[in-house]
């Protein structure tokens, strides 16, 4: 996969992170709690070394329930500490041995509560990340000026490395199905779909770092509302008006999704749009007809309530992200590291 342009310029310093599980905390907010009653029991878990599809498959199998009756929010990987809700439809409430079970495993129920209905995927708001991250004493300032430019400008929205499999290898398998038709036997969770999409929302992306124009807005441009899905296309409001709601996170620039329909945006930013992926007609004519629907993703992402915290070899970041962004893309900024 490409290595892919910084917002702050340069490569940084060589750096690591999630060094332990513990030292890669992920939490989802919701805005909301399980209202105490219904027929389906939610699960407010912690996880270390279990992903969520292996974290709902030892629910079913504990519970027995089926996997498909099960309800969660976001996925998250395995090489962290994770909190969030799981569901399932039970009428009683689990006994100690089954709690256990589950703990021995990797999945520790830290509450239960009822509701009414099954927990929906992409419920959650946010996610709140508590990150440690090394690196050499000497670049201790360096790293931390980088750190203070991201919490003014935010971040580049890209898609991280863990999209694309281990060494980028689900991009040559989704031009490879795109290229002879796409077929949902053979890509059953859309896996591949979601890795093509995300490439070419990457490379706009790239392009706009380098051209300086990922965090203001072109003629033409389809915004994003912080905080929510909702679009809009930029009209011919006041140039200070506009810059000062970009500047203020309230607004951010959007580039594709690629997929079937109408693109949205007009003049310069549609055209931008299109010459970053002349070169991808197979991924683009693929998925269009695949049946994927266009949609827009911002191209920055901020950090909210963002903390810096140093400690020895390094520091401890605590910040939130918009479900569906990554906290890689905000550690590449800072330092060089594999998977970054």
């Amino acid at each position: 996969m490409p290595d892919w342009p910084r917002a702050l310029g340069e490569a940084p310093a060589p750096g690591s992170f999630r060094a332990t599980p513990e030292a890669f905390v992920v939490i989802e907010s919701f805005g909301f709690s399980p209202q105490g009653d219904g027929e389906h029991l939610w699960f407010w878990i912690e996880k270390r070394g279990v992903d969520t599809r292996r974290a709902v498959s030892l629910l079913s199998r504990i519970m027995g329930v089926s996997e498909a009756a099960i309800g969660y929010s976001g996925l998250k990987d395995r090489h962290a500490v994770t909190r969030q809700w799981l569901s399932a439809p039970l009428r009683e409430t689990p006994d100690p041995g089954q709690l256990e079970a589950l703990a021995s495993e990797g999945v520790k129920v830290l509450e239960v509560h009822r509701h009414p209905r099954k927990l929906k995927r992409g419920s959650h708001r946010l996610n709140r990340f508590v990150l440690e991250i090394g690196f050499a004493e000497s670049d201790r300032e360096a790293v931390e000026a980088r750190w203070q430019a991201l919490v003014e400008t935010g971040a580049p929205n890209y898609f991280g490395a863990q999209r694309f499999g281990h060494g980028g290898a689900n991009l040559p398998r989704a031009r490879a199905l795109l290229a002879r038709g796409w077929r949902k036997r053979d890509d059953r969770g859309g896996l591949l779909l979601s890795t093509a999409r995300s490439y070419l929302f990457n490379r706009t992306l790239a392009a706009r770092v380098a051209a300086g124009l990922w965090n203001v807005a072109l003629p033409g441009e389809v915004l994003n509302l912080d905080g929510s899905g909702s679009l809009f296309l930029a009209t011919a409001e006041d140039d200070a008006a506009l810059a000062a709601r970009l500047g203020a996170f309230d607004v951010h620039p959007t580039a594709p999704l690629w997929g079937r329909g109408r693109l949205g945006s007009e003049g310069e930013a549609a055209a931008f749009e299109r010459a970053q992926v002349a070169d991808e007609a197979i991924l683009i004519e693929g998925l269009e007809r695949a049946g994927v629907e266009l949609a827009r993703r911002a191209l920055r992402v901020r950090l909210i309530e963002p903390g810096w915290t140093p400690i020895d070899g390094g520091a401890r970041l605590d910040f939130s992200l918009v479900r569906g962004a990554y906290a890689t893309a905000v550690l590449r900024e800072l330092i060089t590291a594999p998977m970054l």
